[in-house]
């Protein structure tokens, strides 16, 4: 047996502590008693029509919400951060923080039938890790050395290094459990709360309860219906007429209009959630940090917060941290709006009359057009010419997004520091084409490991700090807002307190909801 440790609740939530969270709703949820049956019908906005159920190839919102219909991850982030245990019904630490043992949960059994036992586990993560992968967890998982099963119920990981973080990464989008061996994976075979009846990508899916789930306390609805559909304007006139129940990235210009109306609900959440204009640092003329800088000096952050966020959010500082971040820094000082100063680096950097393309759709989020438009004349004082070119909706991810060396792009934001800044920063991040930038800095990778192992909290602050710092100073992530999460629902909704990892409660209405 390892020796074991625990640290603080706000940071991980080891330990025996867990134990009594597991399948659980805040007070507040269980207080008003769900009660099962009904139809919930969600308008999607963010879909491709290219999407499949396999967990490595995550793009949209709609998969994310699909997946965890039918299927569970080993720990579930609930409202506040909170880790709760899922598949997994406890996890401990060896003392040096490189070896992670997992007990798993018992007579959980898959969509079809078969039991649920560590081999789906190793066999789950081992899919991100085989070669050739696409998947944003790749670069989390290459920190694990190996996996092996200690009984049907147990797994244990041993990491190349320390790492305090560990549990919260196996929440992680993709991480979903399937059955050991499964390679049809659009069948949609999970542990989850409901069973797929059908998925046209692009169209709609639609989900039934599954009457052998394992959380006797969670997917309340008979069925559960979620639409594609693209356009704001006619999800908030399908909610008004109810043709649906609920949906999501509202926009933020016609929530006093919405609030006309007693029959809907809008559920505001302060969030993780960064809008960019991200610029890969690898391409001209991004190359130059300087012409980097100037781009960042030439945006008016406060004007887009007001007129586009309508209040509803907050500035952004060029890198990936909130305040609702444990390790955010308040001394990296905030970039404002300074046309003069903007000149100054194009000056520089030996440039005169930039011109630049910037690719946008409204699929990163609702206004992302408008946005851009109003930073084409916010840079235009600089002396900077933006070109904005209206990329289509459909497939923006797969074919914009990471592709065109300056675009619009969005982050909702993930579970701690050391996933989002691996995730997006890294040298790891660029392999799994996750890295929209392409930063590629030995410093920032020696950090995030180092924070990884580091056990004493205020250590690993100053070490987020630094990482903070020189992705705001040198990186290519112009990071203009930090979002609230807006979805509107009927008041025949109702629900417990709400998370702020994803839109649609942490992307799991379906399982945390009911009709009143």
């Amino acid at each position: 047996m390892h020796d074991t440790f625990t640290i603080d609740r706000r940071g991980l939530l080891l330990g025996a502590g867990t134990l009594a969270l597991a399948s659980s709703l805040p007070l507040k949820a269980r207080a008003q008693s769900p009660r099962k049956g009904g139809t919930l019908r969600i308008g999607m906005a963010d879909f491709s029509t290219s999407e499949t159920l396999d967990p490595t190839l995550m793009d949209s919102q709609f998969q994310q919400n699909l997946h965890w219909q039918l299927r569970n991850n080993l720990i579930e982030v609930g409202p506040g951060g909170v880790l709760i245990p899922e598949l997994a019904e406890s996890w401990k630490g060896s003392k040096d923080a490189k070896t992670w043992t997992f007990s798993l949960r018992k007579g959980v059994t898959f969509h079809n039938g078969k039991p649920f036992t560590a081999d789906d586990v190793i066999y789950s993560f081992n899919l991100h890790l085989k070669e050739g992968s696409k998947s944003q967890a790749r670069p989390l998982l290459a920190q694990v050395a190996s996996m092996k099963a200690d009984g049907p119920n147990t797994v244990i990981f041993d990491l190349k290094d320390a790492n305090v973080g560990f549990p919260a990464i196996t929440s992680a989008v993709g991480l979903y459990i399937v059955p050991n061996g499964e390679t049809d994976f659009d069948k949609g075979v999970g542990t989850g709360g409901y069973i797929l009846e059908h998925f046209q990508p692009g169209v709609k899916s639609v989900v039934r309860r599954n009457p052998n789930y394992w959380k006797a306390d969670r997917a309340h609805f008979d069925t559960v219906e979620m639409i594609c559909m693209k356009d704001a304007t006619a999800r908030a006139n399908a909610l008004l007429t109810g043709q649906i129940d609920a949906y999501n990235s509202v926009d933020a210009k016609t929530v006093s209009l919405l609030q006309r109306s007693n029959a809907i609900r809008i559920n505001r959440v302060k969030s993780k959630a960064h809008f960019a204009f991200p610029m890969m640092v690898d391409q001209g003329p991004f190359t130059s940090n300087d012409v980097r800088l100037a781009m960042k000096l030439a945006i008016d952050r406060e004007d887009i917060v007001k007129r586009i966020l309508n209040g509803f959010g907050s500035v952004g500082n060029d890198h990936p941290l909130s305040p609702a971040y444990q390790m955010y820094s308040a001394d990296v000082p905030q970039r404002s709006y300074d046309p003069d100063r903007a000149k100054f680096h194009l000056k520089k950097a030996g440039v005169s009359d930039l011109k630049v393309q910037l690719h946008v759709s409204d699929t990163p989020f609702t206004g992302a057009t408008d946005a851009a438009v109003l930073y084409k004349a916010h840079a235009a004082k600089a002396g900077i010419t933006i070109d904005v070119v209206k990329e289509p909706e459909d497939g923006y991810w797969s074919s914009v997004w990471s592709k065109k060396p300056f675009c619009a792009t969005r982050w909702s934001g993930r579970v701690n520091e050391d996933v989002i800044f691996s995730l997006v920063y890294t040298a790891d991040g660029i392999k799994a084409g996750w890295n929209e930038t392409r930063l590629n800095d030995d410093r920032v990778n020696r950090l995030v490991e180092e924070a990884r192992r580091e056990f004493d909290t205020e250590k690993r602050r100053a070490l987020y700090a630094e990482l903070q710092r020189i992705v705001h100073d040198d990186g290519g992530s112009n990071i203009f807002a930090f979002s609230d999460f807006i979805d509107a629902v009927s008041s025949k909704v109702t629900h417990g307190e709400l998370s702020g990892e994803y839109m649609l409660d942490g992307s799991r209405a379906a399982e945390r909801w009911w009709f009143a």
